[in-house]
């Protein structure tokens, strides 16, 4: 029996080498996150691990992520700037927008019955939503559903990986949860190298664009800002809300702050920023 060739990605590795970094293409591997993590000090910035077979990659919490071989891609991307503590904070957010721009380019243009949505005053609105939005912090969900699911850990040497798995060609019977979906389940077109090819080259060009706009600071870094909040879904809805001590608590959230964390107002009409928890999307007909 033969061994299989690894992927080419010849537009993800153009953008990689680009940058003067270096790009790894396994044929199967436990974890990206973990590849790169064991090399990250001897590897330059904008450096790649990438594969379409993952055998034990994670999620955010600790959470498990699988994917059928060959129909999923995950990837992990080095990143080693000169960010400080608030700007560290916005990557996974910087991430998730960079991830929800790349699978709307792939996406087909449909035209649909605008969704009611629950806005934090007044009556409910009937303005039509994008078929890709971000769930704080940066899960990316394309008609309501879980495409791509992020994790940001740091190196030995204070670098970050940001992993990232992103559900290609798998078919909807074999999806991992009911609140799953997949780009070929969504409409995008082409095989699984070809759409990971498309999705990693696009990721890795804006992630690495709204670093350097963050260390340069000013304008540029308040535009990065601004996009995170105008692609973040979770803004202006309803939402549970469940916190490491276990709390949970349906909550309004209202935004997202200076320091990256997801603004709530609760029942009793307090407000706060929220740094960690898991967020669920409620739906209003």
């Amino acid at each position: 029996m033969s061994t299989p060739e690894p992927p080419a990605l010849p537009r993800a590795r153009a953008v990689v080498e680009a940058v003067g970094g270096v790009f790894d293409t396994p044929v199967r591997t436990g974890s990206t996150n973990a590849d790169l993590l064991a090399v990250a000090v001897e590897r330059p910035h904008g450096s790649v691990v990438v594969t379409l077979d993952q055998t034990a990659g994670r999620g955010r919490l600790d959470r498990t992520w699988t994917a059928p071989a060959g129909q999923a891609l995950a990837a992990s991307l080095l990143v080693r700037a000169d960010l400080d503590a608030r700007d560290r904070g916005w990557l996974p957010l910087v991430a998730g927008t960079a991830m929800r721009d790349a699978v709307s380019a792939v996406l087909p243009d449909v035209d649909g019955t605008p969704r009611a949505s629950r806005p934090i005053d007044g009556e409910p609105s009937r303005a039509p939503e994008p078929r890709a939005l971000v769930k704080w912090p940066n899960d990316v969900l394309v008609d309501g559903r879980k495409v791509c699911g992020i994790l940001c850990q740091v190196a030995p040497d204070g670098s970050v990986v940001v992993g990232v798995g992103v559900n290609l060609t798998i078919p909807s019977a074999s999806l991992p949860t009911p609140t799953s979906t997949s780009l070929a389940v969504a409409g995008a077109s082409g095989d699984a190298v070809d759409l990971a090819d498309a999705v990693l080259s696009a990721f890795t060009t804006a992630v690495l664009e709204a670093v350097y706009a963050l260390v340069d600071g000013g304008p540029a870094a308040e535009a990065v800002r601004s996009h995170v909040r105008a692609t973040c879904g979770t803004i202006g809805r309803r939402v549970r809300l469940e916190l490491p001590d276990g709390t949970v608590d349906e909550v309004d959230a209202t935004g997202v702050d200076d320091e990256g964390r997801i603004t709530i107002r609760d029942r009793d009409g307090r407000s706060r920023g929220v740094a960690v928890g898991d967020l669920t999307h409620l739906r209003y007909a």
